[in-house]
């Protein structure tokens, strides 16, 4: 599976500008849509090339934060569209229903704070997604409170990957940590 992965991140690296601007607007979206793409590695990846100058920051970030912002979006659109059907344990069998209960659980508390904060809850990002369709949260603050988020991560990625320079692949060790934190999962 490393295997794999260098691989691909090798790729990336020598693929012109343009199309690696274009992966990462791809990843940064479908992260959101089916959750095991790596969308956190390539962003800190992303913030290697630009630190090698490969890539410039600016684009780099704005595609980030526009891919996340779309594919959280995205996910609301369908929580809102078919909300009940989510929690049919006969439909969906892939969503994660616990995940998806305490999600609701906490919009139910915390509102758009939680869309705020859905950047940094690793696993969770998905589902916190369905979960405001669901509950209805209105669209131009779930827009904004999902911006805020996928910009603040979205830089701060870029920082780490800038700041670590060719060290990058140490950032998968932790956000491989991290996410189990975060997930109460084991990786």
């Amino acid at each position: 599976m490393i295997e794999l992965v260098r691989d691909f991140f090798a790729w990336i690296e020598a693929l012109p500008p343009g199309l690696a601007y274009v992966m990462i607007l791809a990843v940064a979206y479908g992260e959101n849509i089916a959750p095991p793409v790596p969308g956190d590695v390539l962003i800190v990846f992303a913030g290697y090339l630009v630190s090698i100058g490969r890539l410039e920051v600016v684009p780099a970030a704005a595609l980030a934060i526009v891919g996340g912002t779309l594919g959280y979006m995205t996910m609301y659109a369908v929580g809102r569209s078919i909300e009940g059907a989510l929690m049919d344990p006969d439909r969906f069998r892939w969503i994660p229903k616990k995940r998806l209960s305490k999600a609701l659980e906490w919009v139910g508390r915390w509102g758009y704070l939680v869309v705020a904060a859905n950047r940094f809850l690793s696993g969770l990002r998905s589902v916190i997604a369905l979960a405001t369709g669901m509950a209805k949260l209105g669209p131009w603050k779930t827009l904004a409170a999902s911006g805020l988020s996928a910009t603040l991560w979205s830089i701060l990625m870029i920082a780490f990957g800038y700041w670590l320079g060719e060290n990058w692949e140490q950032v998968q060790v932790g956000l491989r940590r991290y996410s189990a934190v975060v997930t109460f999962t084991e990786h």
